[in-house]
């Protein structure tokens, strides 16, 4: 079995009690592999929902100045604080697993990964849509060589409202900027960007993007957003809002033979067939499967494909991997959403994308 990795986690809002947590428990009575000792929230109503036997904090600091014995942090918190509480804990030699996004700034996530490279401690992203089984069976077909080159991808996240926090704080808290560092593109953008850098075998080099905020002036962040971002070997259009009719994700990934499109766990493979009739204007048809493969996305907490994140993790952790792939990704992700916003502030000018934090080979060269 191996090392029981002893952890806390600091926010217990929806995610992290809803979500984190039933997922810790469920690999404490399976495989006894982690135990979680104490929980930190700035609210103290919500010491009513931690587990028997976990200690409480209302303070992040005090947490990591008394519980001596940590392995790792789990950091759930608001988006806005996410850098300062990761690069305590980083400092406090523990390594660190962080709700997306990582940061709210491109040179704050760098910074956070510069420390864990100086410190040698393992910080990874809760990039948890790569383990959905509709996500991992899009893997499958795209390694298979059916679909050929994946050439361009849209990716349509549509939600009826922003995700609620705990009635006990700030339930609206992403929709203020001062908490959220952003609207949904900061706040959902990273699941999209991070399944596209796969598909399409790298990061954006340049984007376009435009965004809405039909709350306004209740609310400073946008509730809509859309954006192109242009890849060396394709490109990816992005539709995210917090206003539609229903909650629900299409995606289509366009390849040189033929095209996935992924309705939640609905999922259509069309595969060109060539036609060598001259008379035939298009020269090909297409030979349809379907499948259905249930993968919980109406679940916001998404507990199910937690565990094989923090499998994950766990790796990374055992093989000292201080530059996975995972924190490279969220660097790309932050720093892609943040030229989208500068895009926005520039009337949805073409922004280039340097992806100008250190490359992996780089780093681990301060090894």
């Amino acid at each position: 079995m191996g090392k029981t990795l002893i952890g806390a986690i600091v926010g217990f809002g929806f995610i992290s009690s809803k979500g984190h947590m039933p997922a810790y428990l469920e690999r404490i009575n399976k495989y006894g592999d982690v135990k979680i000792v104490a929980i930190c929230d700035l609210c103290l109503d919500r010491e009513k929902d931690v587990p028997a036997g976990v200690r409480f904090y209302t303070d992040y600091r005090k947490l990591l100045m008394e519980e001596l014995n940590l392995d790792f942090l789990d950091v759930s918190t608001h988006a806005a604080d996410h850098y300062k509480i990761a690069k305590a804990a980083l400092e406090r030699g523990l390594h660190v697993l962080c709700e997306k996004p990582l940061t709210t700034s491109a040179a704050d996530a760098q910074d956070l990964l510069q420390t864990a490279v100086a410190r040698q401690r393992v910080l990874f992203p809760c990039h948890n849509y790569k383990y959905a089984p509709v996500i991992n069976a899009i893997r499958e077909i795209i390694r298979s060589g059916k679909i050929g080159q994946v050439r361009f991808i849209t990716l349509n996240t549509f939600r009826n409202t922003h995700a609620v926090g705990t009635q006990e704080w700030k339930p609206d808290w992403r929709r203020f900027k001062e908490y959220s560092g952003g609207g949904i593109a900061m706040d959902h953008g990273s699941h999209g960007l991070y399944l596209t850098f796969e598909w399409l075998g790298g990061y954006p080099k340049a984007v376009s993007a435009s965004a809405q905020n039909f709350s306004y002036p209740l609310y400073d962040t946008e509730d809509n957003f859309s954006a192109i971002y242009e890849f060396e070997k394709g490109h990816a259009n992005f539709f995210l809002t917090w206003t539609a009719g229903v909650r629900k994700v299409i995606y289509t990934i366009h390849g040189e033979k033929g095209a996935i499109t992924v309705d939640d766990d609905h999922i259509q493979l069309a595969v060109m067939k060539i036609k060598n009739d001259v008379t035939i204007s298009h020269k090909a048809d297409w030979s349809v499967e379907h499948s259905t493969i249930i993968s919980d996305w109406m679940d916001s907490s998404h507990t199910s494909w937690f565990n094989t994140m923090f499998d994950k993790f766990k790796i990374a952790i055992s093989q000292n991997d201080y530059t996975n792939k995972e924190i490279i990704d969220a660097l790309a992700c932050i720093q892609s959403i943040t030229k989208a916003y500068e895009s926005i502030s520039n009337n949805s000018m073409r922004v280039l994308i340097e992806n100008n934090f250190l490359p992996a080979q780089q780093i681990r060269g301060q090894l």
